[in-house]
């Protein structure tokens, strides 16, 4: 490897051993690791080889890879900042880690989906008790839920390699866990392999299994790091490729893509012909015009997905007390107490606490830019860009400006 990826790989295991959970996957030579543990580490140092490497960086690269790798110092020396005690805005902190600004949902999309919704669900007084009902009687027993993962992932690993190339030797493992602040997790493990684990300290329901499978496994997360691994690390042997940190522009546009990807492997009837298989398989009754009704449901609900963004705003900005934001969820983003509560862990975790916009900020700034290719075979070619090359959030707003 050369030396601006050595030095850059250091880096990043510097900063996970300040703040275990930075690097969500190394798969790079364990003699960089081993060096990394032998290093003494302190915060500023970090701040200082991320400012120095970065001015190395502009004076001996250009391109695509000049552009990734500042970017990812920049995330890198502001997480260093804050890990040394440093203050800093919470706004800037976000647009520094993710190359991109935390943008607030307009208040009457509230209002709409809430009417979306009353006139989708049965009849009933409370919007939110009606949706509870609606999520308890889609929730698949948890003896029935390794069945009904496996059923997904395997048509959706099918209907995805209809539309994109898949890396030969790939392959991933699908288990179950508890006590984790997240629905599911990929581990990229390295050697084209993923790890996913599904988290059942709530019920999962039917209808989010697709999304779930298709944003870890294909065509998000594990295809992503896949090929990402072929082409960048094999293929162009760019080293800086093998680690994977968590709170850096690289995140931004993992979560936009593994967000918006299933759109370019289902359409309604594909997603609402596996729910009713998924829900045979689960003991749950569903109709074709259920499911149907369901596919509607689901996309009125997704107008939501930026709600936890806007609690973090609450909770970090206008410094909002913690009840008065799990208040706020139940009664805008319509969650229950108990998923209210695991969203106020997410956003108040030390290493997620910012995270939360990479979800519906990426996937909302990567469907524009797909969308702007026009025709759908267009757009997913577009699409397999973002698996296969280093992009930031300001590459796609440049190209995005020039099609303006």
């Amino acid at each position: 490897m050369d030396a601006l990826a050595h030095e850059y790989l250091l880096l990043s295991l510097a900063a996970d051993r300040m703040q275990q959970g930075i690097v969500d996957a190394y798969y790079g030579p364990p003699e960089v690791r081993r060096e990394a543990e032998r290093e003494a580490v302190t915060a500023s140092g970090v701040v200082d080889r991320a400012s120095r490497l970065r001015e190395r960086v502009a004076a001996e690269l250009t391109g695509q890879r000049a552009r990734w790798l500042t970017a990812q110092l920049v995330a890198l020396e502001t997480i260093a900042r804050r890990l040394a005690g440093q203050e800093m805005d919470y706004l800037d902190e976000v647009e520094r880690c993710f190359d991109a600004r935390a943008e607030a949902t307009p208040a009457h999309q509230y209002t709409r989906i809430h009417a979306d919704l009353d006139a989708l669900l049965p009849p009933g007084p409370d919007l939110r008790a009606r949706l509870a009902v609606r999520n308890e009687r889609l929730a698949i027993p948890r003896e029935r839920l390794q069945p009904a993962i496996d059923l997904t992932l395997s048509e959706i690993a099918g209907r995805c390699k209809r539309y994109f190339p898949i890396p030969t030797g790939e392959s991933l493992t699908v288990s179950l866990v508890n006590g984790q602040p997240w629905a599911a997790y990929n581990w990229y493990e390295g050697e084209l392999r993923s790890r996913i684990e599904v988290n059942t300290d709530l019920p999962v329901r039917a209808t989010s299994l697709i999304g779930m499978l298709a944003h870890e496994a294909y065509p998000g997360h594990h295809l992503e790091h896949a090929w990402k691994e072929q082409r960048l690390g094999r293929e162009l042997d760019r080293a800086e490729s093998t680690v994977q940190l968590i709170n850096t522009p690289e995140s931004y546009i993992s979560e936009g893509l593994a967000e918006l990807g299933w759109h370019y492997v289902f359409d309604p009837a594909g997603w609402q012909e596996l729910l009713l298989d998924i829900c045979a398989r689960a003991g749950l009754d569903m109709t074709p015009e259920r499911a149907e009704q369901e596919w509607r449901i689901d996309r009125a609900l997704h107008g939501l997905s930026g709600a936890s963004g806007d609690a973090a705003l609450l909770l970090h900005v206008e410094l909002r007390p913690v009840e008065e934001v799990r208040h706020w969820l139940e009664d805008e983003m319509l969650r229950t107490p108990e998923q209210s509560a695991k969203d106020i862990a997410f956003i108040n975790h030390p290493l997620w606490r910012a995270y939360v916009f990479c979800y519906a900020g990426g996937e909302s700034l990567l469907q524009r830019w797909c969308a702007a290719a026009g025709a759908p075979a267009a757009q997913r070619e577009r699409f397999f860009r973002l698996l296969t090359e280093q992009l930031t959030p300001s590459d796609i707003r440049a190209e995005l400006a020039t099609q303006a």
